[in-house]
């Protein structure tokens, strides 16, 4: 089993600036603190822990070549694209497009890396040179629409890997599965028309963005139908996800019978998260990543790609990150220095409304018994 791996260390140069959230103002009582929410060391210490972990040496690099101006219209307006670019070449960069996503000068190259990234991945999973593999990038995409960046997000970097799969590798059928806590607004909304991408978002409903997520977001015209969303109720912890999974994602990937998934792996759903309220641990991310993987042997070969979402916690990220890691090379879960706090703190049983939740989350055509299906 050949697994890729897509890291730069420029992702890790990704500049948010030093504000928490919103710019600082004094007038307001906020105060810079240092590194905004969203630094990119939490991310560079996810590959770190990979380098000490011995599992890099384990792991087939994927290098990362910049997405093209032609790679990002695929999904994202001119106007977008000619604004992140001018921005960037200010002396203090400029911001995604909501007014709390900063990035400074030569932020367009990275998100230009990042996307990059995951077209690379993509291509060597399609072509098989790797079996599978995990595209670590920075910054973010999920939350980028077609006109605008938000969240975090400049560019919708996994839906960018999906055109090019449709377009350039001739891809029928591709299927994103979300479990970033936040919703995927913005890959939804690329796609919310196409009945050729699937797209399945898990996410603490209404944590980000506000009034977004919700279960009568089913998409429009041709591609009703084709966009699935769970959202579940803060601290839902690993049981209610992979209930979740089985319930509502996999059923609705047997369905649709995608040629290639992808996973927009984030890791705020994390028990140790500072920017939403759920429960799940490492031994969580790595139940739902086993899942993943067999459908996607059963349905298409196994040609499935992780993309790097969110994830909040420095301390945590890069565990959760290292347990999806070794579910992809097979080996058996480690407990991680954090399980002994983590796993005594609950989530581990599946509550009476977390249930009620996901199973208004099954799609009309899927709602009937199991037994029956």
């Amino acid at each position: 089993m050949t697994i890729g791996y897509v890291w730069n260390t420029v992702y890790g140069w990704a500049d948010t600036g030093s504000e928490s959230l919103f710019p600082s103002d004094a007038t307001t009582g906020l105060q810079p603190i240092g590194h905004h929410l969203a630094h990119p060391d939490t991310k560079r210490r996810f590959h770190e822990l990979v380098a000490v972990s011995g599992l890099l040496d384990r792991l087939q690099p994927v290098r990362a070549v910049p997405a093209t101006e032609e790679d990002i219209l695929r999904v994202h307006t001119a106007e977008h694209l000619a604004r992140i670019e001018e921005e960037s070449l200010q002396p203090k960069g400029g911001d995604a497009g909501d007014g709390c996503s900063p990035f400074g000068r030569g932020g367009y190259e990275i998100a230009a890396l990042s996307a990059g990234g995951a077209i690379q991945l993509v291509e060597q999973v399609v072509s098989r040179t790797v079996d599978t593999g995990y595209a670590l990038v920075n910054p973010p995409g999920h939350h980028a629409y077609r006109a605008s960046g938000m969240g975090f997000c400049i560019f919708n970097n996994i839906s960018i890997a999906a055109a090019y799969a449709k377009e350039v590798l001739g891809v029928e059928r591709v299927a994103v599965v979300d479990w970033d806590v936040h919703h995927g607004n913005g890959t939804q909304e690329i796609w919310y028309s196409d009945p050729s991408v699937l797209t399945i978002s898990l996410h603490q409903h209404l944590c980000f963005p506000p009034n977004s997520g919700y279960l009568e977001e089913r998409g429009t015209g041709a591609g009703e139908g084709y966009s699935i969303n769970i959202p579940l109720p803060p601290a839902s912890g690993d049981a209610a996800y992979v209930h979740a999974m089985d319930e509502v994602v996999l059923p609705a990937l047997r369905e649709f019978r995608p040629e290639l998934i992808l996973v927009a792996s984030g890791f705020d759903a994390s028990m140790m998260d500072p920017l939403a309220r759920q429960m799940v641990t490492s031994a969580g991310f790595a139940q739902l990543t086993r899942r993943v993987l067999d459908v996607a042997a059963e349905l298409c070969e196994g040609r499935i790609a992780f993309v790097q979402e969110g994830g909040y916690s420095p301390h945590y990220v890069p565990f959760c990150g290292l347990a999806v890691l070794r579910e992809m090379l097979g080996d058996a879960f480690e407990p991680d220095p954090y399980t002994p706090i983590v796993s005594s703190q609950g989530g581990d049983v599946l509550l009476a409304h977390e249930a009620e939740a996901i199973r208004a989350a099954i799609p009309g055509s899927l709602r009937a018994p199991a037994e029956a299906r």
